[in-house]
């Protein structure tokens, strides 16, 4: 059995924005379930505070002459064991985790997540006298990069593994920075937390941590090319022989449409024509015409670029012009939000956007789509698609990333050997999005879309299999340590 300390700055059901979350509130648990002993780390945002019961006082401390408390608690779904950092000057405070009410970072990010992995380092090194040591810190994200670069200094450290979700967030400010928080000067150098003069907090996890590792293994492979490395991809050469790839799992506690909470008709493969009333019950609740016949598109998603905005908007006169209704759900990018709303407003009928996160109606969508767009340019892993193949909701995507690891395009070959269960977009282009929704409505109501919807569903997408992988890459990552000491 390890000791694993697990730093996240978002955690389901407590506070989400991204993938990150799904993956914090369902890995912790699987490894539990798999003989570890974990302990999440996460910020008391005002919204975490809210929902967690009676946490208890664990220690007090202060960074940058703020008063910081470690609180427990323990999450009544699972009984997942959660630290939370109590920083009012840092997290106390309304919007999002990372962004302010007006869509901006929050002025003084670099402060709240030093501060963040400062706990993390002083827990993993027993400067808090917790009586509780871990064997390994697993970081996430540029949020908890800090904590591999600060603790590579000493010499009695646990090991370290660092996840990238998304390359393409670095957590990246000024040198100005870097000498207010009072970074080792040691640290500030191309191999380590500089990158063309600014503070890079990501490349603390990608240059110290023991293991590297992405959330699929294609994306591994991506980003060590130009096209996907953000410009960190010569540092990734570097260490690629500790860099690897482990395809995200999902809840399918959570994401199960045979006993979803919040389906009024659940359904599996043995009653699939029930997915049909979910659908019905869909399109009276926003407000669009019922009718079975014509093919349901959905969409839950960050409207920003990365998630293929610029080519659905360049394609969607055309895309209207055919008979569909597509469901777009997320928030983003302002001009994608109003470009989105302006085309709704012009066609009712067929095209709904809510702008925000709905948690009920994500599953919804899930359940009553035919089939789900998802054309990003690149994507680490993505969840959306695997839900929609436990839905029996046909994905359509980018052959990128996790995207290329989980969806098998119905090409003749595939459809005959039994291997298909979505449809894959050849390049990132309107012309070859719209074909390739033109080759999936001309499969639309036959026995091979039900084929397609049965061996989309009959995959295991559990975190069993992903859990098991981490177990591995913790002992690599122990291995590396003992090696360096030894």
């Amino acid at each position: 059995m390890n000791k694993i300390l697990y730093l996240t700055s978002e955690l389901f059901p407590l506070i989400k924005t991204g993938g990150l979350a799904d993956v914090a509130g369902s890995l912790p648990p699987a490894l539990t379930r798999l003989g570890q002993e974990m302990r999440v780390l996460l910020p008391a945002y005002p919204e975490v505070m809210r929902k967690v019961k009676q946490p208890s006082l664990l220690a007090s401390t202060r960074y940058y002459n703020q008063e910081v408390k470690l609180l427990e608690t323990r999450l009544p779904e699972n009984g997942l064991s959660l630290w939370l950092v109590h920083c009012p000057a840092a997290f106390d405070r309304p919007g999002g985790p990372y962004i302010n009410g007006n869509g901006e970072p929050w002025h003084d990010n670099a402060l709240r997540f030093a501060i963040f992995c400062l706990v993390a380092v002083d827990i993993a090194l027993n400067r808090l006298n917790l009586n509780w040591r871990p064997d390994i810190v697993h970081g996430n994200d540029w949020q908890s990069g800090l904590a591999p670069a600060l603790l590579q200094l000493h010499s009695r450290r646990p090991a370290t593994l660092f996840t990238i979700h998304n390359l393409a967030y670095q957590g990246l400010f000024d040198h100005q920075t870097f000498l207010d928080l009072d970074l080792p000067a040691s640290l500030w150098h191309p191999d380590g937390l500089e990158f063309y003069d600014q503070l890079s907090f990501i490349k603390g996890g990608l240059a110290f941590a023991d293991r590297v590792n992405t959330v699929s293994p294609t994306y591994a492979r991506e980003i060590l090319q130009a096209e996907f490395g953000c410009g960190l991809e010569g540092l990734l050469q570097h260490r690629r022989h500790r860099l690897s790839g482990i395809l995200n799992g999902i809840d399918s506690r959570v994401w199960d449409p045979k006993h979803d909470k919040y389906l009024k008709a659940p359904y599996g493969t043995e009653n699939l024509e029930q997915k049909s009333i979910n659908k019905t019950l869909l399109q009276q609740q926003l407000g669009l015409p019922v009718d079975s016949d014509i093919p349901l598109i959905g969409m839950i998603s960050r409207l920003v670029e990365q998630k293929g905005l610029e080519i659905i908007l360049q394609g969607m006169a055309d895309l209207l012009a055919l008979p569909v209704q597509l469901v777009i759900v997320g928030t983003g990018d302002t001009h994608y939000e109003l470009q989105l709303s302006h085309w709704a407003n012009r066609h009712p009928d067929q095209l709904k956007v809510i702008i925000g996160y709905n948690e009920p109606l994500s599953h919804r969508l899930e359940a009553a789509g035919d089939l789900f767009l998802m054309p990003s340019s690149f994507e680490p892993c993505g969840l959306n698609q695997i839900y929609s193949l436990r839905y029996g909701t046909l994905p359509l995507v980018s052959n990128v990333g996790g995207l290329a690891d989980t969806v098998v395009d119905a090409d003749a070959e595939n459809i005959k050997i039994g291997t298909a269960n979505g449809f894959v977009v050849p390049s990132q282009t309107a012309d070859d999005l719209l074909a390739t929704l033109r080759r999936a409505l001309g499969l639309w109501q036959t026995d091979t879309w039900r084929q397609l919807q049965l061996t989309a569903m009959g995959n295991d997408y559990s975190w069993r299999s992903s859990a098991r992988h981490y177990l591995d890459l913790y002992h690599l990552a122990l291995g590396d340590r003992r090696g360096a000491i030894g």
